[in-house]
């Protein structure tokens, strides 16, 4: 840990920080104790100091979060950017790739999702069966993206590849 008797004209305060990168100030201790964030320069009473770089770094970070980057991701993502070789594109490029895939199967999951919730609510409203056809829905044994292929048929009949 750094100390530093007089403060650069650029030193925030954590919550100066905070406010600046819309981030929580126990997310900002989070970040440091896990080392995604370097531990800053404090005063000598103590008092953490950040300047731009720790607001770079927390803005880059808060952003991946948005995205729905892992900490994990967003810690080669940092190692990468502190690289800046010729490959850093390429395997940030690659770990975007594989982020964008799993984001399109999360969203084709709730598409399916969506689905059977509708047809179940909808046959609540349309009172078709005896009994609560959500509970149907939740107890059935089919896997959800079978539950939503029937439900999007109004015949019911299955679509089998």
């Amino acid at each position: 840990m750094r100390s530093v008797a007089l403060q650069p004209a650029a030193a925030l305060s954590i919550g100066e920080l905070s406010r600046g990168t819309r981030v929580n100030i126990e997310t900002i201790r989070y970040y440091e104790r896990i080392k995604m964030l370097p531990a800053p320069p404090r005063t000598t009473s103590g008092r953490r100091i950040y300047g731009p770089a720790e607001t770079r770094t927390l803005t880059f970070i808060r952003r991946s979060r948005e995205l729905g980057f892992t900490l994990d991701e967003i810690r080669t993502l940092l190692t990468l950017s502190a690289h800046d070789s010729k490959n850093t594109c390429t395997e940030v490029r690659d770990l975007a790739a594989r982020h964008l895939a799993d984001v399109r199967a999360k969203i084709a999951d709730l598409r399916a999702m969506a689905n059977v919730l509708s047809d179940a609510v909808r046959r609540c409203d349309a009172g078709e069966l005896p009994g609560c056809p959500l509970i149907d829905a939740l107890s059935a044994t089919a896997p959800l993206h079978v539950a939503a292929d029937h439900a999007a048929r109004p015949s019911g009949k299955r679509k089998y590849a």
